[in-house]
Protein backbone atom coordinates (compact mmCIF):
# COMPACT_ATOMS: atom_id res chain seq x y z
CA UNK A 1 0.00 0.00 0.00
CA UNK A 2 1.32 3.32 -0.99
CA UNK A 3 2.07 5.37 2.06
CA UNK A 4 -0.55 7.72 3.53
CA UNK A 5 -0.59 11.90 3.10
CA UNK A 6 0.21 12.63 6.95
CA UNK A 7 -1.87 15.64 7.81
CA UNK A 8 -1.61 18.39 10.39
CA UNK A 9 -4.72 20.50 11.31
CA UNK A 10 -3.87 23.99 12.66
CA UNK A 11 -7.53 25.13 14.55
CA UNK A 12 -10.48 23.04 15.42
CA UNK A 13 -13.42 25.23 14.82
CA UNK A 14 -16.58 23.93 13.15
CA UNK A 15 -14.59 23.95 9.95
CA UNK A 16 -11.30 21.87 11.32
CA UNK A 17 -13.86 19.78 13.15
CA UNK A 18 -15.64 18.80 9.83
CA UNK A 19 -12.62 18.21 8.16
CA UNK A 20 -11.62 15.20 11.09
CA UNK A 21 -15.57 14.05 10.39
CA UNK A 22 -15.45 14.33 6.60
CA UNK A 23 -11.86 12.05 6.31
CA UNK A 24 -13.15 9.50 9.54
CA UNK A 25 -16.67 8.86 7.27
CA UNK A 26 -15.35 9.31 3.70
CA UNK A 27 -12.00 7.48 4.53
CA UNK A 28 -12.21 4.37 1.48
CA UNK A 29 -13.91 6.62 -0.98
CA UNK A 30 -10.83 9.45 -0.33
CA UNK A 31 -8.50 6.86 -0.19
CA UNK A 32 -9.93 5.55 -3.57
CA UNK A 33 -9.56 8.61 -5.47
CA UNK A 34 -6.65 9.92 -3.72
CA UNK A 35 -4.36 6.76 -4.41
CA UNK A 36 -3.24 6.89 -1.13
CA UNK A 37 -4.40 7.11 2.31
CA UNK A 38 -4.94 10.68 3.77
CA UNK A 39 -4.43 10.29 7.68
CA UNK A 40 -4.62 13.08 10.47
CA UNK A 41 -1.63 13.00 12.61
CA UNK A 42 -1.82 15.90 14.81
CA UNK A 43 -3.95 18.84 15.72
CA UNK A 44 -3.64 22.17 17.27
CA UNK A 45 -6.01 24.89 18.77
CA UNK A 46 -6.05 27.38 21.14
CA UNK A 47 -8.26 25.26 24.01
CA UNK A 48 -6.94 21.91 24.35
CA UNK A 49 -9.76 20.64 27.04
CA UNK A 50 -12.64 22.37 25.01
CA UNK A 51 -14.94 19.93 23.96
CA UNK A 52 -15.60 20.06 20.33
CA UNK A 53 -17.95 16.98 20.20
CA UNK A 54 -15.16 14.55 18.74
CA UNK A 55 -12.98 12.27 19.77
CA UNK A 56 -9.57 13.62 19.29
CA UNK A 57 -7.62 11.10 21.32
CA UNK A 58 -6.53 9.16 17.84
CA UNK A 59 -4.09 12.74 17.37
CA UNK A 60 -1.27 13.62 18.59
CA UNK A 61 -1.32 17.24 20.04
CA UNK A 62 1.00 20.43 19.48
CA UNK A 63 0.58 23.08 22.04
CA UNK A 64 2.56 24.92 19.36
CA UNK A 65 0.55 25.54 15.77
CA UNK A 66 3.51 27.77 14.18
CA UNK A 67 6.00 24.32 14.07
CA UNK A 68 3.42 22.10 13.19
CA UNK A 69 4.90 21.67 9.25
CA UNK A 70 8.50 21.12 11.16
CA UNK A 71 7.59 17.54 12.82
CA UNK A 72 8.63 15.11 11.08
CA UNK A 73 5.34 13.22 11.27
CA UNK A 74 3.41 15.65 8.77
CA UNK A 75 3.52 16.25 5.05
CA UNK A 76 0.89 19.19 4.91
CA UNK A 77 -0.21 21.27 7.07
CA UNK A 78 -4.31 22.72 7.07
CA UNK A 79 -4.50 26.03 8.28
CA UNK A 80 -7.78 27.00 9.80
CA UNK A 81 -7.00 29.67 12.44
CA UNK A 82 -8.43 32.55 10.67
CA UNK A 83 -6.58 36.40 10.35
CA UNK A 84 -4.48 38.14 7.83
CA UNK A 85 -1.57 37.96 9.72
CA UNK A 86 -0.28 36.49 13.40
CA UNK A 87 -0.25 33.06 14.11
CA UNK A 88 -1.56 32.00 10.55
CA UNK A 89 0.63 33.39 8.89
CA UNK A 90 3.57 32.41 10.95
CA UNK A 91 2.30 29.11 10.57
CA UNK A 92 1.80 28.97 7.12
CA UNK A 93 5.63 30.08 6.56
CA UNK A 94 7.11 28.35 8.34
CA UNK A 95 5.09 24.86 7.05
CA UNK A 96 6.12 25.66 3.72
CA UNK A 97 9.80 27.24 4.80
CA UNK A 98 10.31 23.24 5.90
CA UNK A 99 9.33 22.01 2.48
CA UNK A 100 5.50 20.96 3.48
CA UNK A 101 2.35 21.67 1.86
CA UNK A 102 0.02 24.30 2.73
CA UNK A 103 -3.71 24.09 2.46
CA UNK A 104 -5.53 27.17 3.83
CA UNK A 105 -9.22 28.69 4.17
CA UNK A 106 -7.84 31.76 5.52
CA UNK A 107 -9.04 34.09 2.10
CA UNK A 108 -8.08 37.39 4.72
CA UNK A 109 -4.26 35.52 4.43
CA UNK A 110 -3.93 34.90 0.42
CA UNK A 111 -5.81 38.24 -0.11
CA UNK A 112 -2.71 39.62 1.93
CA UNK A 113 -0.02 37.70 1.57
CA UNK A 114 -0.68 34.85 -1.44
CA UNK A 115 2.28 36.28 -3.60
CA UNK A 116 4.49 35.47 -1.37
CA UNK A 117 3.39 32.38 -0.12
CA UNK A 118 3.08 31.34 -3.44
CA UNK A 119 6.84 32.09 -4.41
CA UNK A 120 7.97 30.38 -1.55
CA UNK A 121 5.64 27.52 -2.49
CA UNK A 122 7.70 27.57 -5.77
CA UNK A 123 10.94 27.49 -4.34
CA UNK A 124 10.30 24.55 -1.79
CA UNK A 125 8.38 22.93 -4.63
CA UNK A 126 5.22 22.25 -2.63
CA UNK A 127 1.70 22.64 -3.07
CA UNK A 128 0.04 25.94 -1.95
CA UNK A 129 -3.85 25.37 -2.12
CA UNK A 130 -6.52 27.23 -1.10
CA UNK A 131 -9.80 26.25 -2.38
CA UNK A 132 -11.55 26.97 0.82
CA UNK A 133 -11.01 30.18 0.98
CA UNK A 134 -13.42 31.39 -1.90
CA UNK A 135 -17.11 30.58 -1.68
CA UNK A 136 -16.97 27.58 0.50
CA UNK A 137 -18.04 24.48 -0.79
CA UNK A 138 -17.89 25.73 -4.97
CA UNK A 139 -15.00 24.34 -6.52
CA UNK A 140 -14.55 27.43 -8.17
CA UNK A 141 -11.03 28.51 -8.24
CA UNK A 142 -10.55 24.77 -9.67
CA UNK A 143 -12.75 25.67 -12.01
CA UNK A 144 -10.94 28.38 -13.11
CA UNK A 145 -7.71 27.25 -12.96
CA UNK A 146 -7.95 24.11 -14.47
CA UNK A 147 -11.46 23.70 -16.58
CA UNK A 148 -11.39 26.96 -17.89
CA UNK A 149 -7.83 26.88 -18.40
CA UNK A 150 -7.88 27.45 -21.93
CA UNK A 151 -10.27 30.48 -21.92
CA UNK A 152 -9.43 34.00 -21.77
CA UNK A 153 -11.39 35.02 -18.78
CA UNK A 154 -13.10 38.75 -19.95
CA UNK A 155 -15.15 39.26 -16.58
CA UNK A 156 -15.58 37.67 -13.35
CA UNK A 157 -18.23 38.16 -10.52
CA UNK A 158 -20.90 36.87 -8.42
CA UNK A 159 -22.52 36.88 -4.71
CA UNK A 160 -19.42 36.09 -2.49
CA UNK A 161 -20.99 36.65 0.88
CA UNK A 162 -23.65 34.55 2.45
CA UNK A 163 -24.35 37.13 5.57
CA UNK A 164 -25.03 39.90 3.32
CA UNK A 165 -27.25 38.14 0.95
CA UNK A 166 -29.17 36.25 3.87
CA UNK A 167 -29.70 39.86 5.11
CA UNK A 168 -30.88 40.84 1.54
CA UNK A 169 -32.99 37.72 1.07
CA UNK A 170 -35.13 38.37 4.10
CA UNK A 171 -35.70 42.16 3.28
CA UNK A 172 -36.50 41.00 0.30
CA UNK A 173 -39.51 38.11 1.62
CA UNK A 174 -40.32 40.23 4.88
CA UNK A 175 -40.08 44.05 4.26
CA UNK A 176 -38.33 44.58 7.17
CA UNK A 177 -35.35 47.23 7.42
CA UNK A 178 -31.80 46.27 7.66
CA UNK A 179 -30.93 46.82 11.20
CA UNK A 180 -33.70 44.07 12.55
CA UNK A 181 -32.46 41.63 9.64
CA UNK A 182 -29.23 42.13 11.08
CA UNK A 183 -29.97 41.61 14.93
CA UNK A 184 -32.07 38.85 14.29
CA UNK A 185 -29.44 37.44 11.91
CA UNK A 186 -26.89 37.79 14.55
CA UNK A 187 -29.12 35.62 17.17
CA UNK A 188 -29.65 32.73 14.57
CA UNK A 189 -25.74 32.53 14.02
CA UNK A 190 -26.00 33.58 9.95
CA UNK A 191 -23.65 36.53 11.17
CA UNK A 192 -20.67 37.28 13.49
CA UNK A 193 -20.82 39.71 16.76
CA UNK A 194 -19.04 41.82 15.17
CA UNK A 195 -20.58 41.72 11.22
CA UNK A 196 -18.19 44.53 10.52
CA UNK A 197 -16.21 42.43 7.09
CA UNK A 198 -19.27 40.85 6.16
CA UNK A 199 -21.56 44.11 5.67
CA UNK A 200 -18.90 46.16 5.12
CA UNK A 201 -18.32 44.19 1.67
CA UNK A 202 -14.43 43.67 3.15
CA UNK A 203 -14.88 39.55 3.28
CA UNK A 204 -15.97 39.77 -0.41
CA UNK A 205 -13.47 41.67 -1.22
CA UNK A 206 -10.55 39.38 -0.26
CA UNK A 207 -12.33 36.94 -2.19
CA UNK A 208 -12.59 38.83 -5.23
CA UNK A 209 -9.36 40.07 -5.41
CA UNK A 210 -8.42 35.95 -5.11
CA UNK A 211 -10.81 35.49 -8.06
CA UNK A 212 -9.33 38.34 -10.64
CA UNK A 213 -5.93 36.88 -9.46
CA UNK A 214 -6.33 33.35 -10.92
CA UNK A 215 -9.27 34.43 -13.58
CA UNK A 216 -6.51 36.99 -15.76
CA UNK A 217 -3.16 35.89 -14.21
CA UNK A 218 -2.67 38.96 -12.33
CA UNK A 219 -1.11 39.73 -9.26
CA UNK A 220 -4.02 39.77 -6.23
CA UNK A 221 -4.28 43.20 -5.65
CA UNK A 222 -7.02 43.84 -2.60
CA UNK A 223 -5.89 46.85 -1.59
CA UNK A 224 -6.97 47.84 -5.36
CA UNK A 225 -10.80 46.62 -4.67
CA UNK A 226 -13.11 49.52 -4.10
CA UNK A 227 -15.56 47.96 -1.49
CA UNK A 228 -18.97 49.06 -0.42
CA UNK A 229 -21.67 47.36 1.93
CA UNK A 230 -25.25 47.08 2.49
CA UNK A 231 -25.71 48.87 5.63
CA UNK A 232 -27.19 51.97 4.02
CA UNK A 233 -30.00 49.78 2.36
CA UNK A 234 -33.77 50.42 3.36
CA UNK A 235 -36.15 48.93 3.11
CA UNK A 236 -37.89 50.82 0.72
CA UNK A 237 -34.89 50.75 -1.71
CA UNK A 238 -35.35 46.72 -1.85
CA UNK A 239 -39.41 47.87 -2.66
CA UNK A 240 -38.21 49.65 -5.01
CA UNK A 241 -36.31 47.24 -6.89
CA UNK A 242 -38.54 44.88 -6.85
CA UNK A 243 -41.19 47.48 -8.45
CA UNK A 244 -38.50 48.16 -11.31
CA UNK A 245 -38.59 44.18 -11.97
CA UNK A 246 -34.95 43.69 -10.20
CA UNK A 247 -33.36 42.79 -6.70
CA UNK A 248 -30.72 44.07 -4.95
CA UNK A 249 -27.61 42.13 -4.09
CA UNK A 250 -24.42 42.58 -3.23
CA UNK A 251 -22.23 41.80 -5.92
CA UNK A 252 -18.15 41.35 -6.52
CA UNK A 253 -17.16 42.12 -9.79
CA UNK A 254 -13.28 42.17 -12.24
CA UNK A 255 -12.68 42.90 -15.17
CA UNK A 256 -8.63 43.14 -16.72
CA UNK A 257 -8.38 45.22 -19.53
CA UNK A 258 -5.80 47.58 -21.39
CA UNK A 259 -6.47 50.61 -18.67
CA UNK A 260 -6.08 48.27 -15.94
CA UNK A 261 -7.59 46.23 -13.39
CA UNK A 262 -10.57 46.88 -12.62
CA UNK A 263 -12.35 45.26 -9.04
CA UNK A 264 -15.34 46.92 -7.13
CA UNK A 265 -17.97 45.26 -4.59
CA UNK A 266 -20.93 46.90 -4.14
CA UNK A 267 -24.77 45.93 -4.16
CA UNK A 268 -26.33 46.28 -7.65
CA UNK A 269 -29.86 46.06 -8.70
CA UNK A 270 -29.99 42.54 -10.42
CA UNK A 271 -32.43 42.20 -13.43
CA UNK A 272 -35.07 39.28 -12.32
CA UNK A 273 -34.13 37.26 -14.97
CA UNK A 274 -30.32 37.10 -14.52
CA UNK A 275 -29.29 33.86 -12.88
CA UNK A 276 -28.04 35.67 -9.90
CA UNK A 277 -31.14 37.33 -8.84
CA UNK A 278 -32.77 33.76 -7.98
CA UNK A 279 -29.34 33.02 -5.25
CA UNK A 280 -31.21 33.70 -1.95
CA UNK A 281 -29.83 32.94 1.77
CA UNK A 282 -26.64 32.30 2.34
CA UNK A 283 -25.74 30.54 -0.91
CA UNK A 284 -23.05 32.06 -2.72
CA UNK A 285 -22.60 31.97 -6.92
CA UNK A 286 -19.66 32.90 -9.07
CA UNK A 287 -20.16 34.02 -13.07
CA UNK A 288 -16.93 33.75 -15.14
CA UNK A 289 -16.82 34.59 -19.02
CA UNK A 290 -14.74 33.20 -21.21
CA UNK A 291 -13.76 34.06 -24.90
CA UNK A 292 -14.51 30.61 -25.88
CA UNK A 293 -16.59 28.65 -22.93
CA UNK A 294 -19.27 31.36 -22.60
CA UNK A 295 -21.02 31.99 -19.19
CA UNK A 296 -20.35 29.67 -16.33
CA UNK A 297 -21.81 29.70 -13.84
CA UNK A 298 -20.84 27.91 -10.09
CA UNK A 299 -23.40 27.95 -7.38
CA UNK A 300 -23.42 26.52 -3.80
CA UNK A 301 -23.16 26.85 -0.14
CA UNK A 302 -20.85 29.56 0.72
CA UNK A 303 -19.96 28.65 3.93
CA UNK A 304 -20.48 25.90 6.80
CA UNK A 305 -18.54 23.00 8.04
CA UNK A 306 -19.55 20.31 5.58
CA UNK A 307 -19.07 22.49 1.84
CA UNK A 308 -15.95 24.44 3.44
CA UNK A 309 -14.41 20.49 4.57
CA UNK A 310 -15.26 19.50 1.37
CA UNK A 311 -13.50 22.22 -0.70
CA UNK A 312 -10.27 21.56 2.30
CA UNK A 313 -9.97 17.68 1.74
CA UNK A 314 -10.66 18.06 -2.15
CA UNK A 315 -7.43 20.00 -2.07
CA UNK A 316 -5.62 17.11 0.13
CA UNK A 317 -6.78 14.65 -2.22
CA UNK A 318 -5.13 17.03 -5.03
CA UNK A 319 -1.74 17.00 -2.94
CA UNK A 320 -2.06 13.38 -2.51
CA UNK A 321 -2.37 12.65 -6.52
CA UNK A 322 0.84 14.86 -6.95
CA UNK A 323 -0.78 18.13 -7.98
CA UNK A 324 2.02 20.93 -7.13
CA UNK A 325 0.76 23.26 -9.84
CA UNK A 326 1.38 27.31 -9.58
CA UNK A 327 -1.16 28.28 -6.80
CA UNK A 328 -2.65 31.43 -9.01
CA UNK A 329 -2.27 28.99 -12.32
CA UNK A 330 0.55 30.60 -13.60
CA UNK A 331 4.12 31.05 -11.86
CA UNK A 332 4.30 34.00 -9.35
CA UNK A 333 7.00 35.87 -11.86
CA UNK A 334 4.71 35.46 -14.57
CA UNK A 335 1.41 37.21 -12.69
CA UNK A 336 0.93 40.82 -14.34
CA UNK A 337 0.66 43.67 -12.33
CA UNK A 338 -2.55 46.32 -13.20
CA UNK A 339 -2.88 49.27 -11.80
CA UNK A 340 -6.64 49.86 -10.71
CA UNK A 341 -8.63 50.31 -13.50
CA UNK A 342 -9.79 54.37 -13.63
CA UNK A 343 -13.75 53.51 -13.47
CA UNK A 344 -15.26 57.25 -15.00
CA UNK A 345 -15.41 55.95 -18.45
CA UNK A 346 -17.66 52.80 -17.66
CA UNK A 347 -20.89 53.04 -19.58
CA UNK A 348 -23.82 51.51 -16.89
CA UNK A 349 -27.33 52.46 -15.66
CA UNK A 350 -28.00 53.53 -11.98
CA UNK A 351 -29.91 53.08 -9.55
CA UNK A 352 -29.83 57.09 -7.62
CA UNK A 353 -31.94 57.60 -3.88
CA UNK A 354 -32.11 60.91 -2.53
CA UNK A 355 -33.74 61.26 1.59
CA UNK A 356 -34.91 64.53 1.00
CA UNK A 357 -36.52 67.92 3.29
CA UNK A 358 -40.01 67.55 2.30
CA UNK A 359 -40.19 71.43 1.11
CA UNK A 360 -40.97 72.67 -2.44
CA UNK A 361 -38.05 73.49 -4.89
CA UNK A 362 -35.80 69.90 -3.80
CA UNK A 363 -36.74 67.88 -7.10
CA UNK A 364 -35.71 70.97 -9.28
CA UNK A 365 -32.26 71.13 -7.24
CA UNK A 366 -31.44 67.75 -7.97
CA UNK A 367 -32.89 67.02 -11.56
CA UNK A 368 -30.57 70.69 -12.14
CA UNK A 369 -27.59 68.84 -10.17
CA UNK A 370 -27.76 65.71 -12.55
CA UNK A 371 -28.96 67.95 -15.60
CA UNK A 372 -25.78 69.86 -15.48
CA UNK A 373 -23.81 67.26 -15.04
CA UNK A 374 -25.04 65.27 -17.86
CA UNK A 375 -26.79 62.20 -16.34
CA UNK A 376 -30.08 61.41 -18.55
CA UNK A 377 -33.21 59.90 -16.22
CA UNK A 378 -34.58 57.17 -17.25
CA UNK A 379 -37.62 57.29 -14.39
CA UNK A 380 -38.21 58.57 -11.04
CA UNK A 381 -39.92 57.50 -7.42
CA UNK A 382 -41.19 59.71 -5.16
CA UNK A 383 -42.42 58.81 -2.15
CA UNK A 384 -44.86 59.95 0.47
CA UNK A 385 -43.70 61.67 3.51
CA UNK A 386 -41.94 59.30 5.82
CA UNK A 387 -42.65 57.98 9.24
CA UNK A 388 -39.91 60.80 10.55
CA UNK A 389 -41.91 63.82 9.28
CA UNK A 390 -40.04 65.93 6.85
CA UNK A 391 -38.50 63.91 5.00
CA UNK A 392 -38.81 62.33 1.85
CA UNK A 393 -37.55 59.22 -0.40
CA UNK A 394 -37.05 60.37 -4.03
CA UNK A 395 -34.88 57.78 -6.22
CA UNK A 396 -34.15 57.41 -9.42
CA UNK A 397 -32.70 55.61 -12.16
CA UNK A 398 -30.94 57.02 -15.39
CA UNK A 399 -30.40 56.04 -18.55
CA UNK A 400 -26.76 54.60 -19.14
CA UNK A 401 -24.27 57.04 -19.62
CA UNK A 402 -20.81 57.01 -18.25
CA UNK A 403 -20.21 56.76 -14.07
CA UNK A 404 -18.25 59.92 -14.04
CA UNK A 405 -21.13 61.81 -15.24
CA UNK A 406 -23.36 60.48 -11.89
CA UNK A 407 -20.40 61.53 -9.72
CA UNK A 408 -20.30 65.15 -10.85
CA UNK A 409 -24.12 65.29 -9.85
CA UNK A 410 -23.18 63.90 -6.52
CA UNK A 411 -20.35 66.74 -6.06
CA UNK A 412 -22.52 69.34 -7.31
CA UNK A 413 -25.24 68.56 -4.77
CA UNK A 414 -22.39 67.67 -2.09
CA UNK A 415 -23.60 69.65 1.32
CA UNK A 416 -27.07 71.08 -0.66
CA UNK A 417 -29.08 71.74 2.35
CA UNK A 418 -31.91 69.81 0.76
CA UNK A 419 -30.79 66.25 1.55
CA UNK A 420 -30.72 64.66 4.53
CA UNK A 421 -28.55 62.10 4.27
CA UNK A 422 -25.44 61.12 1.59
CA UNK A 423 -27.41 59.93 -1.65
CA UNK A 424 -26.83 55.91 -2.32
CA UNK A 425 -25.55 55.17 -5.94
CA UNK A 426 -26.47 51.66 -6.96
CA UNK A 427 -25.22 50.35 -10.32
CA UNK A 428 -27.51 48.19 -12.60
CA UNK A 429 -25.53 44.60 -13.54
CA UNK A 430 -26.29 44.42 -17.14
CA UNK A 431 -27.59 41.26 -18.66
Amino acid sequence: MAQPLKIALAGLGTVGVGVIRLVEANRALIERRAGRPIQITVVSARDRRKDRGIDLTPYAWEDDMVILGERADVDVVVEMVGGADGPALACSRTTIEAGKALVTANKAMIAHHGLELAAKAEDQRVALKFEAAVAGGIPVIKALREGAAANAIERVYGILNGTCNYILTVMEDTGRDFADVLAEAQALGYAEADPTFDIEGIDAAHKLSILAAIAFGTRVDFAGVVASGITRLRAADIAQAQALGYVIRLIGMAEAGADGLFQRVQPHLVPVDHPLAHVDGATNAVVAEGNFSGRLLFQGAGAGDGPTASAVVADLIDIARGELGPAFSMPVAELEALAPAATGHRQSRAYIRFMVADRPGVLAEITAALRDAGVSIESLIQKGRAADAGEVMVAMVSHEGPESAVTEALRLLDGAPCLTEPPLVLHILAD
